[in-house]
């Protein structure tokens, strides 16, 4: 040893020593400390816009970048910890996957815990990166220590994979048998977890699932009951298995009603009732479709019914999932009416929120047992005033489902009352279709049901849906004649009113007006007190209003040319108001203007028999029993259903007054069939078209027409299209077409 050096010198490890230090000591020059999570937080919050926000997360992001580029282990978990606010703040961070990886491989606990973290919230089983971790979650489920094994099944019962779940399934059913409470609660979470990725898994977890029923831990027994019941619902076998502990299930229920004050488990003085709920799903789905395992919990739900307090919305939660539980099992009906009257006493909670509930389970169980729901009709009734939006709509629906023939007056009143005074256009057009098909099923006679449609027209004003309007026009032509000249005098008393803009009822009105204008004029109440030109000055005011729509003037203009049959007197007058329509800027408008102005010059031997009375509209409609129910769904079907759509000559003959099949081909024997068919030719393709005379003519007979005349359905005049009456008018000579006969058979008909 050399005197002169000091004693202890070790000349090269004491230079490595110095040159790691310097070099440790240059880094950190070179890079900064990264600031700590609680500073980021307050930069974060400190600025005042959006730009400010973003320029401080991007400038720490490319910071911690940077770290992980630098393979930092000093400082991976801060960084990491950061990146995790940022990414739930919304911002991209899915570069720190690798580090989430790297943090779990280490022996520290603490990285550990923000590893675990990060993996949650930054890996899901979409992403191919979360495979990497499953040697490091095997190793983690089998350390000595509890609170290791816990990160881990935490973290698998979040981002398991359906691979995943079958590589660790034996460790979780291993520590599922644990001595610890703690582990074993997590590892039949993470079993749950499984069973929903692997379905096929149930029988591994099948033994050590029944021994968690019988723990005094109510955390355990309360993600057992968890487990037992996502077990159930995924395997019918399963379901039938564990039917056999409905007696356990009742007898911890039952324990936890009568049991004394706990504070571990207490809550606003009732005892956990989280685990209550859980066991009342679970005995819901126990018991539903078998009455001996219904049977057994009958008691017990009873109990719960009864003692269970109803001042705390945690005694509201209990008792809502014990109607629920009794309403699916096969109770005892004593029991349903009870389930019931609790609905009915949350109707009179102040919580919006429970009297909502109430509203909704109502609305589901009316078709179980619609008497006792019908004993708080008054209740939901009022609930119809309700200030809430939503409550209003599902009173509104409630209201609905309890209509039958023996209220259907009273409710339908309520219900109309409901739509003149909601502020909501969506209310008054679904309430308005709903009045409609509770009127078609349980109206007394067709007076009122008439009636009714009226007041809902009125009611509902441009609200009303097409499926209204068609209903109460197909009804009106299916009325005795008495009943359309009444129904046609009060749609016309309310267009007297100044209800002009009201779309739907100015449409019911002018087509009532054109069909039974003079049964109205003549035969009602208005005979002696109304004159032909009071009515034309309204048909006057309609075809000219700047607030009727194109569709509106459309029935409106029909309409007209039809009273030109009814009011012989005042036939000048409308043929003027046709003829102004012929210059009209839409092109529908001016087409029908030309059209119809034709049949009062050289057609007009023929507008007699075009434009006679409509025959009754058969109701194409199927009834609400037949389409399974009045469920809403069945509803929207049949609101709008028609028949298969005829070709544009079917329509317009029917529109324009064939009664039957038989009249548009056929006409009467007292005119010359030949000269009338050709006239009809002359209408329909021009005054140079081929002579009829030696033309073999096919007639179908009448007895196949008539068996075949539903097919005729008349629709709506804005439906109909082009009309193609005449073409290039009003110049002298017309192009000639050639008129196929078939054309004016129905669509089904086949010679």
């Amino acid at each position: 040893m050399n005197p002169s050096e000091p004693h202890g010198f070790n000349a090269p490890f004491n230079m490595a020593t110095i040159k790691q230090v310097i070099n440790e000591a240059v880094e950190r020059v070179r890079m900064p400390t990264p600031v700590r999570l609680r500073d980021l937080i307050r930069h974060i919050r400190a600025a005042r816009t959006a730009a400010e926000e973003r320029a401080v997360v991007n400038k720490e992001c490319a910071l911690i970048r940077a770290c992980f580029r630098e393979d930092d282990s000093l400082w991976r978990c801060r960084n990491l910890a950061k990146l995790l606010y940022i990414h739930m703040l919304g911002y991209p961070a899915h570069f720190g996957q690798l580090e989430c990886l790297k943090l779990i491989a280490s022996p520290r606990f603490t990285d550990k815990r923000i590893g675990y973290l990060g993996a949650m919230l930054l890996l899901d089983e979409r992403q191919d990166v979360h495979l990497l971790i499953t040697n490091s979650l095997k190793n983690d489920l089998n350390s000595t220590t509890q609170f290791v094994v816990g990160l881990a099944l935490c973290t698998l019962g979040a981002i398991a994979s359906p691979e995943m779940a079958r590589d660790l399934a034996s460790e979780i059913d291993r520590l599922a048998r644990s001595p610890n409470a703690y582990i074993r609660k997590k590892a039949a979470l993470c079993a749950f977890r499984v069973v929903r990725k692997v379905p096929e898994s149930i029988e591994i977890f099948l033994p050590a699932t029944r021994s968690l029923l019988t723990e005094k831990n109510h955390g355990v027994l309360i993600t057992g009951v968890t487990l037992i019941t996502e077990m159930c619902e995924k395997s019918p076998d399963t379901l039938a298995h564990f039917k056999k502990l409905v007696p356990n299930l009742v007898r911890i229920l039952k324990n936890l009603i009568l049991a004394g004050y706990s504070p571990e488990h207490d809550v606003s003085g009732v005892s956990d009732p989280f685990l209550q709920v859980k066991i009342l799903r679970l005995l819901r789905i126990l018991g539903r479709g078998d009455p001996e395992t219904s049977e057994a919990m009958n008691d017990v739900l009873a109990q719960v019914a009864t003692n269970t307090e109803t001042t705390k919305n945690v005694g509201n939660t209990i008792l809502y999932e014990t109607v629920l539980s009794i309403m699916d099992i096969q109770s005892e009906s004593g029991l349903r009416v009870l389930a019931i009257n609790i609905l009915g006493r949350f109707l009179l909670n102040n919580d919006k929120n429970i009297r909502y509930v109430a509203l909704n389970t109502l609305l589901k169980t009316s078709a179980k047992d619609l008497s006792a729901v019908q004993r708080h009709r008054s209740t939901i009734l009022e609930c119809l005033k309700d200030p809430d939006v939503s409550i209003r709509r599902r009173a509104m629906e409630l209201c609905v489902a309890l209509v039958n023939h023996s209220n259907v007056r009273s409710m339908i009143t309520e219900l109309l009352l409901f739509v003149e005074r909601s502020p909501e256009p969506e209310f008054k057009s679904v309430c308005s279709s709903h009045i409609m098909h509770c009127a078609d099923k349980f109206s007394p006679d067709n007076k009122w049901r008439l009636e009714t449609l009226l007041r809902v027209i009125v009611a509902a004003g441009n609200n009303v849906r097409d499926d209204v309007v068609s209903s109460t026009i197909q009804l009106i032509s299916d009325s005795p004649r008495e009943l359309q000249a009444s129904i046609t005098a009060d749609f016309w008393r309310e267009l007297c009113v100044d209800k002009i803009d009201r779309q739907p009822l100015v449409q019911v009105a002018m087509w009532s007006l054109g069909e039974y204008g003079d049964i109205m004029l003549y035969d009602s109440e208005f005979a002696s007190k109304l004159t032909e030109e009071e009515i034309l000055d309204v048909y006057q005011r309609m075809l000219w209003a700047p607030q009727n729509n194109i569709v509106t003037k459309q029935y409106a203009l029909l309409s007209l040319v039809k009273l030109s049959t009814r009011f012989k007197s005042a036939l000048q007058r409308i043929n003027r108001m046709v003829e102004q329509f012929g210059s009209h800027l839409h092109i529908e408008m001016q087409q029908r203007g030309v059209e119809f102005t034709a049949l009062f010059s050289q057609y007009d031997h023929l507008r007699p028999s075009l434009l006679e009375r409509m025959p009754p509209i058969p109701n194409t409609k199927p009834k609400m029993d037949e389409m399974g129910g009045d469920s809403p769904e069945m509803e929207s079907l049949v609101i709008d259903q028609v028949v298969e759509q005829q070709d544009s000559s079917n329509a317009l003959l029917l529109l324009l007054g064939t009664s039957t099949a038989e009249t548009a081909i056929l006409p009467d024997t007292n005119i010359n069939s030949i000269e009338n068919n050709q006239d009809l030719l002359d209408l329909l393709g021009g005054l140079d078209g081929p002579s009829l005379n030696n033309v073999d003519i096919p007639k179908a007979p009448i007895h196949t027409l008539s068996a075949r005349s539903k097919y005729w359905q008349p629709r709506k005049a804005h439906e109909i299209g082009n009309f193609k009456l005449l073409e290039n008018f009003p110049l002298p000579n017309f192009s000639v077409k050639t008129l196929k006969i078939d054309s004016y058979l129905p669509a089904s008909y086949s010679t």
